[in-house]
């Protein structure tokens, strides 16, 4: 079974999303991460679909070929939001689910806390939820040394480093942060988002209105906010043992920080784990959401 693309508009962006099984299903809305695409879920999706939901899977805001927001914010909580305004164009219900990755992850935390009544379950990959990831920061230098990028991009001469030689510094990250896995197919994916200047922007944004000076509003703050307290939702959180992005010593930790959800550290695979062991991935997803 193989997705298919289509287009909607929610809060105030026009998001193209990739989809897979029956309309009147049960949404499970996956979210890709940085730097990405919706691609990203291509082994999920079927998956999905063959479980009995329609599996959706959007380009994230700024992403082509979704547009630039308008209101150019690209804070966790406007990404939460974008999440819920998905679930109600789409037709979500109370049976909802949310799957998210990297960026993706604090979207459906954020998403989840702040409107539960939408979400049935929660998935997260590569960014824990909690506080834990903000405890690395603070307390595990080596965890600094691997999150070098991120303040990077606080520096307009960002702007000008990644796009050069056709984006090779996305090529760097995913050896870096996926080390031996052949991510040619997924690269050209993630290039086909990003070579727009006005796009690359966008997702250099993310991080910029994290640490930096982005534009930020107080609806997103609280929303955000909430993403990074306890879920009431059953949360299933995975991590690659081999993530050179986040180290699963970060993942160790959510465990005794986030006693609500169930962590587990997938061996044999690094930052991109659903493309890295599709197979261990999709069966514990599918797993944990059905039963």
């Amino acid at each position: 079974m193989s997705a298919d693309t289509d287009t909607v508009s929610a809060n105030g962006v026009e998001f193209t999303y990739l989809h897979a099984g029956e309309p009147d299903a049960p949404l499970a809305l996956c979210l890709h991460g940085f730097p990405d695409s919706a691609h990203t879920w291509r082994h999920l999706l079927p998956a999905l679909a063959d479980a009995g939901f329609r599996a959706v899977a959007p380009f994230m805001r700024g992403y082509a070929p979704t547009s630039v927001p308008d209101d150019g914010l690209y804070q966790t909580g406007a990404l939460s939001a974008d999440a819920n305004a998905l679930h109600d164009v789409l037709g979500g219900d109370g049976r909802a689910v949310l799957v998210g990755h990297d960026w993706g992850a604090p979207a459906v935390y954020g998403a989840a806390a702040s409107e539960p009544d939408r979400w049935a379950k929660v998935v997260g990959m590569a960014v824990p939820p909690g506080g834990a990831m903000g405890a690395a920061f603070l307390g595990n230098l080596d965890q600094l040394k691997r999150s070098w990028y991120m303040f990077f991009f606080q520096h307009r001469f960002a702007d000008l480093v990644v796009p050069a030689n056709d984006l090779a510094f996305i090529d760097m990250i995913w050896r870096d942060w996926s080390p031996g896995f052949d991510a040619t197919t997924d690269l050209e994916h993630v290039k086909a988002c990003l070579r727009d200047p006005a796009h690359l922007g966008a997702a250099l944004g993310y991080y910029r209105a994290t640490l930096g000076d982005g534009p930020r509003t107080p609806e997103y703050d609280a929303i955000q906010a909430a993403g990074g307290g306890e879920l009431t939702q059953p949360t299933l959180y995975l991590h690659g043992r081999d993530d050179g992005c986040v180290g699963a010593e970060v993942a160790e930790s959510a465990r005794a920080m986030c006693p609500w959800a169930t962590v587990e550290v997938v061996d044999g695979a690094g930052h991109f784990l659903q493309l890295e062991r599709p197979d261990v991935v999709n069966a514990r997803i599918v797993e944990f959401l059905t039963t």
